[in-house]
């Protein structure tokens, strides 16, 4: 079947969800459990609740102008489609203990790596999966810019960034290897 003749619904869900195709879902074991987490809340609290209300609002009557009833119809939509991707994201997940990394001299998933910007800057970021991955607590997705050019670098290696944003250069200060 064409992708132009699918739902919208149907397209988020085989969407990769910021995974190039053909690469493995890599998540440390912190991320895994926020994954099945958010799953089970969905599956177990939240939609039997929304079904409940919008049995509920079907038992009023007339459904067309229920506000009840169809804003529940359109959540169900919601948390239906989360949940599929949720179970594929999960089911083809492989989950990394970035603390049983044997070559701790490299950078490799889980790394948490500071690195020094061409102006003296530094900062310390830390390789997590796509699904976890937060800027604003130093955790970047394996696959952005600037952990696909510090994968493998060692203490002292200086990395070229290419990002959308322009070209720089950036030196590995430090490479631990927490549990994270």
């Amino acid at each position: 079947m064409s992708k132009a003749l699918t739902r919208k619904s149907e397209q988020d869900d085989d969407d990769g969800g910021g995974l190039p195709p053909g690469l493995k879902n890599y998540v440390t074991p912190q991320g895994h459990r926020a994954l099945i987490e958010e799953l089970d809340q969905l599956w177990r609290v939240e939609r039997p609740r929304i079904v409940e209300i919008v049995s509920w609002a079907a038992g009023n009557g007339d459904r067309s102008e229920n506000g009840d009833y169809l804003y529940g119809k359109k959540r169900l939509r919601e948390i239906d489609r989360r949940v599929r991707f949720l179970r594929k994201r999960i089911e083809n997940s492989e989950v990394v203990a970035p603390e049983l990394q044997t070559d701790r001299s490299r950078v490799y998933f889980g790394a948490t790596v500071t690195y020094a910007e061409e102006d003296g800057a530094e900062r310390k970021v830390t390789l997590v999966g796509v699904d976890e991955a937060d800027i604003n607590h130093g955790k970047v997705s394996w696959v952005s810019p600037v952990a696909r050019a510090l994968l493998r670098a060692e203490v002292g290696d200086t990395v070229i960034i290419r990002s959308p944003t322009g070209r720089r250069e950036i030196e590995v200060v430090a490479i631990e290897y927490l549990r994270v």
